[in-house]
């Protein structure tokens, strides 16, 4: 049992005026795996004491704790001020490397116990700092201590770039969008389709502030569940790993409290890793990166008809690259002029809006798709009414004594957890339904005014234009030689079926020389 806090058992009782001291407990766990616990060396303190005369007063414990670095540690600070109040005037610890590794502390230790004539006392060393010799033999020990910890860290160091190069990890989590997966990086289900999102929304945009707050109003959070910020985007377009090189050992810290730098670049271990992104697309967007740190502020964003919407048959998203009239795939190099895209695309939709038969079926899928819900949510109603008059039928059987208490629970149960399973979906049958209505209401407004659109498609702005597309484009799929345009202007269809209802337009054209 742990004497922490009790007072000393010696028969002999202290003088008046003996010393008032403190036990410094800070075993480190390898310590106590050797069963060198904290219990032993506080009995060992405590003797101390004893044998002196002086009275324990205070157990400051700091198990397991890094003697790195000390002086911030709650304990340490209560410790420094009862000796200021004059609590105690004197610490005895086990050893210097117990009190503190670092030399500026352990002598920042030393100068406060002095300036209160308060006294440190090692037993391992037989040190007290009353005396000059004490001191003299204080610091040295300190100095060794330090030489010590340096000595590992060095040792640390010169594993890095062997570990860095074989692809082991180093300590730390994964980048965004990627795991540890034995202890290999493999890309995180999760977080990597939002890691691939930032670059494409970045190469859009150009923006980095748009990027966050695109990401942060799509529901999307940093590991730590924090908001996307303009710095955060910065660095996770810069980190190479989403290309498929992960870049390690390049970094160094200044000291305690310092910034970081980068080392020469001759040290750096880069190693290949899964990618993210297609390296094309990760190059674009950081040459964007290197003309705005170079004072070149991004242009105003042109407004692309089809950005996020138009797709290459590979399944990669176009989009249209700085001083290019093309919409380009990444991935496969496809492209399509813009000029062309926008005159397809204008075609098939005169085709669509001087369809009667299509404005016709349209409204008539809504009505159906909604009519259909209201039936489900008719009869789930229906359903639970009747089950609670079977459930109060059963439960005054019950209480008359007509069924016996395993008869009730037998019929009752099934009941009520089918009627919970109502109440369940019945809600979520309704907020389909107000969604649908509200669907088709916006939509059969944007159709019933589109009659004379195709005239006036030429005139219209690209604020507008984009709107349109928005509102009744689900896809815009571009091959080799052909254009495939999903309308996605009906409303979800009914449970039966498994996908959106849409008309599939496709238009043909030459490619410009």
């Amino acid at each position: 049992m742990s004497v922490a806090h009790r007072p000393a058992t010696s028969t002999r009782q202290p003088e008046p005026e003996s010393k008032q001291v403190g036990i410094w407990l800070r075993v480190s766990t390898e310590d106590q795996a050797r069963g060198d616990s904290p219990e032993h060396h506080e009995k060992r303190a405590r003797h101390y004491a004893e044998a002196k005369g002086w009275s324990v007063r205070e157990v400051y414990h700091l198990e397991a704790v890094s003697g790195k670095a000390v002086l911030d540690h709650p304990e340490a600070r209560r410790m420094l001020d009862d000796i200021a109040s004059g609590h105690i005037t004197g610490l005895i610890f086990s050893k210097l490397a117990r009190l503190a590794r670092n030399t500026r502390e352990l002598l920042e230790f030393a100068d406060r116990f002095r300036d209160h004539d308060a006294d440190l006392i090692s037993l391992q060393e037989s040190i007290d700092t009353s005396t000059p010799a004490g001191r003299f033999f204080f610091t040295l020990l300190a100095a060794m201590a330090t030489w010590e910890r340096e000595e590992i860290a060095d040792r640390v160091a010169v594993s890095v770039p062997i570990r860095a190069k074989l692809g082991k990890p180093l300590g730390g989590a994964a980048p965004f969008g990627y795991r540890w997966e034995r202890r290999e990086l493999v890309p995180d289900p999760k977080e990597a389709p939002v890691r691939k999102l930032l670059y494409e929304l970045f190469v859009e945009h150009r923006r980095k502030k748009t990027v966050a707050r695109l990401l942060n109003a799509a529901g999307h959070r940093t590991r730590n569940g924090s908001k996307f910020s303009d710095t955060t985007v910065d660095r996770l377009l810069r980190d190479p790993t989403a290309r498929g090189t992960r870049r390690a050992n390049y970094t160094k810290s200044l000291g305690d409290g310092k910034r970081w730098v980068l080392k020469p670049k001759e040290d750096w271990v880069e190693t290949p890793v899964p990618a993210i992104v297609p390296e094309e697309l990760w190059d674009h967007a950081n040459a964007v990166l290197d003309a705005q740190r170079n004072g070149r502020k991004p242009a105003k964003k042109a407004t692309y008809l089809f950005s996020g919407y138009a797709v290459c048959d590979c399944g990669q998203k176009m989009y249209v690259p700085t001083d290019s009239v093309k919409y380009v795939c990444y991935r496969c190099r496809n492209k399509i002029p813009i000029a062309d895209l926008e005159a397809v695309f204008a075609e098939q939709l005169r085709q669509f809006v001087f369809a009667p038969g299509e404005i016709a079926g349209h409204l008539a899928s809504a009505d159906e798709a909604i009519k259909h819900k209201e039936e489900l949510v008719c009869g789930l109603d229906s359903e639970a009414q009747r089950l609670r008059k079977d459930m109060d039928r059963t439960l005054r059987l019950y209480l008359d004594e007509h069924i016996s208490k395993e008869g009730f629970a037998r019929e009752y149960r099934p009941m009520e957890e089918r009627l919970k399973q109502l109440e369940d979906e019945v809600p979520v049958l309704q907020g389909e339904i107000d969604f649908l209505k509200i669907q088709y209401l916006s939509r059969d407004e944007i159709l019933s005014q589109a009659q004379d659109l195709y005239g006036r498609w030429s005139d219209l702005t690209a604020e507008e234009k984009r709107q349109i597309v928005e509102q009744i484009v689900e896809k815009i799929t571009v091959s080799k030689d052909e254009v495939a345009i999903d309308l996605a202007y009906l409303p979800t269809a009914p449970p039966q079926s498994a996908t959106k209802r849409q008309r599939n337009f496709t238009g043909s054209w030459r490619r410009r020389a």
